[in-house]
């Protein structure tokens, strides 16, 4: 009896440790390749919002600028500069 229970004991340090080591192994791989696959599209979004992000600053840099020279400007331009700010105004 004492035998059979060295066999089993044999068995499984022998087979059971290796077999659960390799499932665990390729658990933690199919989890690795999912974070990374999140990582890449997370990425993408962040990478497409700080485009939109700059193309917005570009756009109120530009207003910025007409502005002060519209505002440091004295001569009688002014007031057709300001309609030509409401027709160029996106809609």
């Amino acid at each position: 009896m004492e035998k059979t229970w060295l066999v089993i004991g044999f068995f499984l340090v022998v087979v059971g440790i290796p077999v659960i080591a390799g499932v665990a192994m390729d658990g933690f791989k199919r989890w690795l390749k999912h974070k990374e696959k999140m990582a890449e599209a997370l990425n993408s979004v962040t990478a497409e919002k700080a485009a939109q992000y700059a193309a917005h600053t570009e756009r109120l840099e530009a207003r910025v600028r007409v502005l002060e020279r519209i505002a440091t400007d004295k001569g009688v331009e002014l007031a057709d500069q300001i309609e030509q700010l409401r027709d160029d105004r996106p809609n």
